[in-house]
C-alpha cells in the first residue's frame, strides 16, 4: 500500500509539472566526482537514500570518479557517458571554479543541467590542540607570515579555496601568498588537519560534523551572514572579517540525451525534493534547500560561471 501511495504521489507531481508522460528511470546511477567522504559523495548518497526510501527509483547506485575538482568525472560524463539516460553527476560551485583553475577542456556547457539541490555555509576549523583559539589568532599568524599558515580544503579553485582567497583580501594579505593545500575529498583533508599537516581546514560543516561535535576539531568561524543554529562559532563578520560565502550543490546529466529523458530526470528530482525522505536528509546534514531545476538552473549555471570567473581573477587564482 505504501509503494502504491508513493507512485500515486509521483504521478500527481509529474502531472502538475506538465510532464505526465515522463516516467522515472527504473534504475539510476549517480556519479560523485570526488573521493569518498566529501560533500559530493555525501550528497550523492543522501539522494540515493531519499530516492529509494520514497519509492521514486527502486535501484540507485553511487560511484566515485575522483580528481581535479571533479573535472575528471565531468570529462567522463561528457564522453563515455554521453547520451546515457540513466545517470546523474553531482556537482556544484566547487566544479565551476575547478573548471576555470584547471583550464579544463570540458565544461558544464557539455552537460544537461537538471537541478540545484542544496546550499551550505563554510566553516574554518583547527584541530583541538591548535594554539589558535580564535579566528583572530589565526589571522594574526596569517598576516605575520602568510606562507607559514597552510590551509587544507577541497580542490584548487573550489569554494574552500575561494573563501581563503577572499579572506586574504579582506585581512590585507596578498592572495598569491596563500599556502593552500588541495585535496580531492573531505576524508583526505580531514586526515591532514587531524594529523597536523596543515594549520587550518576549510569546508562545509556537514563534512566534518562528527569531528566537530566530538571536540576533535574546533570551529573558528562560519561563512554565514548570521549565526547558524547548531554551530557554536561566530560568523566571519562577528569575528571581524566582512565576508560571507555559501557553497551549493546540484546535479547534471550527460549531453545528448532526449528531451523526454531530461524531463523525466527533472521530474524525478522534483519529486524527491518534495518527499519526507529528502527533508530528513536535509535535517540530518544541516543543509539548506536551494532548489531550482530545468531551464532556471541552466540559466543560473551561466550566471555562476561569470561570477566565479570574476572572483577567481580578483583573488589571483586564474588569469
Amino acid at each position: 500500500m505504501r509503494v502504491f501511495t508513493r507512485l500515486v504521489t509521483l504521478v500527481a507531481v509529474l502531472g502538475a509539472l506538465g510532464v505526465a508522460m515522463a516516467q522515472p528511470p527504473a534504475s539510476l546511477r549517480i556519479m560523485a566526482p570526488a573521493s569518498p567522504g566529501g560533500g559530493w559523495d555525501g550528497t550523492s548518497r543522501a539522494m540515493q537514500t531519499a530516492l529509494q526510501e520514497a519509492g521514486i527509483v527502486s535501484n540507485v547506485e553511487v560511484f566515485n570518479v575522483p580528481g581535479a575538482g571533479g573535472t575528471i568525472g565531468l570529462a567522463q560524463l561528457a564522453t563515455t557517458e554521453s547520451s546515457q539516460e540513466d545517470i546523474l553527476m553531482m556537482m556544484g560551485l566547487v566544479m565551476v571554479g575547478a573548471i576555470l583553475s584547471n583550464d579544463a577542456p570540458v565544461t558544464l556547457a557539455n552537460t544537461t543541467p537538471i537541478a540545484r539541490l542544496t546550499a551550505e555555509y563554510e566553516v574554518i576549523v583547527v584541530p583541538a590542540n591548535s594554539p589558535h583559539q580564535t579566528l583572530q589568532d589565526l589571522i594574526d599568524a596569517f598576516r605575520a607570515d602568510p606562507g607559514a599558515v597552510s590551509w587544507g580544503g577541497g580542490s584548487a579553485g573550489g569554494t574552500d579555496h575561494i573563501l581563503v582567497g577572499l579572506l586574504a583580501n579582506a585581512v590585507g594579505v596578498d592572495p598569491t601568498l596563500v599556502n593552500y593545500v588541495a585535496f580531492s575529498g573531505g576524508g583526505e583533508a580531514l586526515a591532514s588537519i587531524m594529523g597536523g599537516q596543515v594549520t587550518a581546514g576549510v569546508s562545509g560543516y556537514s563534512e566534518w560534523a562528527g569531528q566537530i561535535e566530538s571536540g576533535d576539531l574546533r570551529v573558528l568561524a562560519v561563512s554565514a551572514p548570521e549565526p547558524v543554529e547548531g554551530i557554536d562559532a561566530p560568523t566571519l563578520r562577528e569575528a571581524g572579517v566582512d565576508l560571507e560565502l555559501a557553497n551549493w550543490r546540484g546535479v547534471v546529466a550527460p549531453p545528448g540525451i532526449s528531451d523526454e529523458a531530461r524531463d523525466a530526470l527533472v521530474a524525478t528530482v522534483d519529486a524527491m525534493v518534495q518527499s519526507e525522505a529528502w527533508q530528513a536528509q536535509l535535517e540530518q546534514y544541516g543543509w539548506i534547500s536551494a532548489y531550482m531545476s530545468g531551464d532556471e538552473f541552466a540559466a543560473y549555471l551561466q550566471e555562476e560561471d561569470a561570477r566565479v570567473t570574476e572572483v577567481l581573477r580578483a583573488v589571483g587564482l586564474v588569469d
